[in-house]
């Protein structure tokens, strides 16, 4: 009887039947209640409390265009682990968070930060599989938003060069600022793992992706992106023996 309870819990859980509360927005209203994701239905169920009785407001993802929920207990620490080099520490936090908010908006960032920490431990295919459970669910999380950079890192990291490509255009002309500035890194990243630390090579990574995003998104949307771009341009120029330039934009990115 115990195994068939449990056997019922995972089911629940896989099929992520668990309610967080928040809030969602479509064109024409806020709804805010415990909301659950069906991805059968590929639609979200919002409990609105009208008096005294429980509502079942079904929105489509399709009409969805923001969902608002609180930060999960140890987002932040997780985080801040993955960053100081500890990632081995918030990989079971980031996996729980990215099943737990499966859709519903924080699985996204977590994935992210889950591949990070993946990457960094030389498991590309780990960090790529960790992604990809997420894209199957959100096609356009492979080419904008929290997770695609992490994503275009695993796929550089196992040689998936035309796919990536792919991925890479489809974000610069996506229209988003940040998704086109996370893939003017990245295109600057493929350049210089295939070239060896040839001049030229540097040179054009410089050109075609790292310069053109220190130059052109100077906005504040994307500051990540930016500050990426300047440090990457800086070993750039270390290897060319611009140690000057190097060093003042390794000075402006400790600014943003």
């Amino acid at each position: 009887m115990r195994k068939i309870a449990m056997t019922a819990l995972a089911a629940m859980a896989a099929a992520n039947l668990w309610a967080i509360q928040g809030s969602i927005t479509t064109d024409t209203e806020t709804l805010v209640g415990d909301i659950k994701w069906q991805p059968r239905g590929k639609k979200y169920v919002v409990s609105v409390k009208k008096g005294s009785t429980m509502l079942d407001m079904e929105r489509p993802l399709a009409d969805v265009r923001s969902i608002d929920i609180p930060k999960p207990a140890g987002f932040d620490k997780a985080v801040e682990q993955v960053e100081s080099g500890n990632g081995a520490a918030a990989v079971a936090v980031l996996a729980k968070i990215v099943a737990d908010y499966r859709m519903l908006k924080w699985d996204k960032p977590a994935g992210r930060y889950l591949a990070q920490a993946y990457l960094a431990a030389n498991q590309a295919q780990k960090a790529h599989d960790a992604c990809l459970k997420i894209i199957q669910e959100d096609k356009s999380a492979a080419y904008s938003g929290d997770l695609a950079a992490a994503y275009w890192q695993s796929l550089l990291k196992l040689g998936k060069n035309e796919q990536l490509e792919g991925l890479v255009s489809k974000a610069i002309s996506s229209g988003d600022r940040r998704a086109s500035a996370a893939a003017l890194v990245m295109r600057g990243d493929i350049v210089v793992a295939g070239c060896n630390d040839a001049p030229d090579g540097l040179r054009k990574a410089l050109a075609d992706g790292y310069m053109r995003v220190v130059l052109m998104y100077a906005d504040a949307e994307c500051v990540r992106e930016r500050g990426e771009a300047m440090v990457k341009a800086a070993s750039c120029f270390d290897k060319l023996g611009q140690a000057g330039r190097a060093e003042k934009l390794r000075a402006q990115a400790k600014t943003l």
